[in-house]
């Protein structure tokens, strides 16, 4: 069903919505680049992110480029943990509005 190649399609919104689509490029490295937070932990919290959400192209870019930025396999696997345990707990702390009072 994902096909990563369908992200190069993402290419036309330069051709269909040009400033729009270079703002937002623009915004997207800004965000991303070395600051007060590196870039491996800026991947490692776009990946938790993207495991938030369920992108499968999300999780698949962030990897990657968490990889690449020097995460390791104990990093990403912390990382999905700390997203479960959220996730989780957004859940249970919502739980609040389902019991009686």
């Amino acid at each position: 069903m994902y096909d990563m190649s369908k992200l190069d399609h993402l290419r036309k919104f330069k051709d269909l919505a040009p400033e729009a689509f270079t703002a937002f490029r623009a915004f997207d490295r800004a965000a991303m680049a070395e600051g007060a937070i590196s870039v491996k932990n800026k991947e490692l919290i776009a990946l938790a992110v993207a495991l938030t959400t369920q992108c499968a192209y999300c999780i698949e870019v962030h990897r990657r480029k968490a990889v690449e930025a020097g995460a390791s396999e104990q990093e990403m696997a912390e990382t999905v943990l700390v997203t479960a345990a959220l996730r989780a707990g957004g859940a249970v702390a919502h739980a609040g509005h389902v019991l009686a009072s």
